[in-house]
């Protein structure tokens, strides 16, 4: 893996030299901290993070030794048993959006602020257990684009393969930006090269280890996130005068679970913030992909019940912390920068050794999937699409060559968009308008067909696009649904005599039984 390691290390001090000094202002002497003084004071902290990080890319450089085939790299060969599934599900959404983002929103705007995280994304991994995976599982897939090959023809497998690449670039992006937050808290350099040092890290070992690589280091991961922050919250809340005198002092409408007095464009953007998540995100690849590596479609229902339920218990710790934070901090410049502040004030080296690791842990589980995700659709059905008689050699190939080539993509939107919330949520908005109904429908309507199938993805994208001009105010993702629901089912009927719908098939084409498609808890 050498090669991959040096184009990668190449093509990241390529975009830091060109793209960032062609963007920054050339007489802004402020950006930069001297490093020398700021980073010898937290010299412990920085040796010590780094000793984890590099064990970190040991694991995943290690699990690279297990990839036989693609299905080892996209998968991680269907062997997954409950803790593992558990640990790379929650894993995977524990990123920089809670950890760092979500923090932030909850400084600025209370609960309200962060309702598509870490609320709407628990109802996406709950509905995704009781609605979507057991099927999938039981169909033998092994990306999201192949149910809908299997389910509604090659084009559609094809088109929902390219609706699926945009959504994570965007939030591998957004994991790059709050790297370089921490990494500017902790040295004091420019977050730009922050974030191209998360890059170069993520990049290899996903290259490397594929799937299997993804889950031995989350696992890792999520253990260090919960213990870490189990730990460190009790502390910054006990220095900061407990939770009572602090939520004492928080004006009342800072925990409101939905707004008060708001018109019709304030309830439907309160309605996109739980569904842009909640529902478009189930037909996100790294949701379905750990569903498709479990052991069984029980494995991979239970996985989801026990990620949601971990979301919604240690992923409000940082919502909390992020609202005492106006406490301590009422006017602090950059609110993604509240966590790091709060650590930098409460705790003692070796505590904060510990915060940063659970959020380098975060940042980097999320990161992996983020990449692996779009990887293994270009890999497995793109590529297929175009070679149909593609060897596994080479779908392996071009799976590891694709992780790169969109990390670059992801590094520039980083570097250009340098936010952490923002660019998290807004990656989702693309599945909702194109991929959820067509997706919904496929598993509990047995007359949707291809032409259908289609309509829906076109007609939700042009209708999410038309309204982001046409009506800016209200959310176009969640208006282009209803318009997607509209063509999907007048088409599906009026072309039933010419496409027939396709029954549920598992991957060698034999119809798959409809018992038990909702997650109840049976086997």
């Amino acid at each position: 893996m050498s090669w991959c390691i040096l184009v990668i290390s190449s093509l990241i001090a390529f975009i830091y030299k060109h793209i960032f000094e062609l963007t920054s202002p050339k007489n802004d002497e402020s950006r930069l901290i001297p490093i020398p003084t700021y980073a010898m004071a937290n010299l412990p902290i920085i040796l010590g993070l780094s000793v984890y990080v590099l064990l970190t890319l040991a694991v995943g450089l290690y699990a690279g030794r297990r990839i036989k085939g693609s299905a080892d790299f996209i998968v991680a060969g269907r062997r997954l048993g409950i803790w593992l599934a558990t640990g790379t599900l929650a894993a995977t959404w524990f990123g920089g959006g809670i950890v760092i983002g979500a923090a932030s929103e909850a400084y600025k705007k209370g609960f309200l602020g962060v309702i598509a995280d870490p609320f709407g994304a628990a109802l996406c991994l709950f509905l995704a257990g009781l609605f979507y995976v057991r099927v999938m599982r039981r169909m033998g897939l092994t990306t999201i684009a192949g149910f809908f090959e299997s389910r509604f023809g090659p084009s559609a497998g094809a088109l929902a393969a390219l609706c699926t690449i945009p959504a994570y670039l965007g939030w591998v992006a957004s994991l790059m930006v709050a790297f370089g937050r921490v990494i500017q808290s902790l040295t004091g350099i420019d977050p730009t090269l922050g974030i191209c040092i998360g890059a170069a890290i993520v990049l290899v070992y996903t290259t490397a280890g594929g799937m299997w690589a993804v889950t031995l280091t989350d696992f890792i991961q999520v253990a260090v996130l919960t213990v870490g922050l189990l730990v460190i919250t009790p502390l910054l809340l006990n220095d900061m005068g407990g939770w009572s005198a602090i939520s004492a002092r928080i004006p009342e409408d800072r925990f409101y679970l939905y707004p008060r007095d708001a018109g019709a464009p304030g309830w439907f953007a309160y309605a996109r913030d739980w569904l842009v998540i909640g529902l478009g995100n189930l037909a996100g690849q790294d949701l379905i992909q750990r569903g498709l590596s479990s052991r069984s479609e029980t494995v991979a229902q239970n996985s989801a019940y026990l990620a949601g339920a971990l979301y919604l218990t240690v992923g409000l710790l940082p919502v909390f912390l992020g609202i005492a934070g106006t406490l301590i901090f009422p006017d602090i410049a950059d609110p993604d920068m509240i966590m790091m502040q709060l650590g930098m004030k409460y705790l003692s080296p070796l505590a904060m050794a510990v915060f940063l690791g659970a959020l380098v842990s975060a940042l980097m589980s999320s990161a992996d999937s983020a990449l692996l995700a779009p990887a293994s659709v270009i890999g497995w059905d793109l590529a297929r699409y175009v070679r149909p008689d593609a060897d596994e050699r080479s779908i392996l190939r071009i799976c590891r060559i694709s992780v790169p080539i969109l990390g670059m993509i992801a590094l520039y939107l980083a570097l250009a968009h340098n936010t952490v919330y923002t660019l998290m949520v807004n990656s989702w908005s693309i599945l909702l308008a194109t991929l959820f109904v067509p997706l919904t429908a496929g598993i509990w309507w047995s007359r949707s067909n291809l032409p259908g199938a289609l309509a829906a993805m076109v007609s939700g994208f042009l209708a999410w696009i038309c309204l982001i001009y046409l009506a800016p105010d209200l959310p176009a993702d969640l208006l282009a649904v209803p318009v997607a629901l509209l063509f999907l089912v007048v088409l599906s009927r009026k072309t039933q005599g010419t496409f027939p719908a396709r029954p549920l098939a598992d991957a060698d084409g034999r119809p798959v039984t409809l018992e038990n498609r909702m997650g109840l808890g049976r086997r």
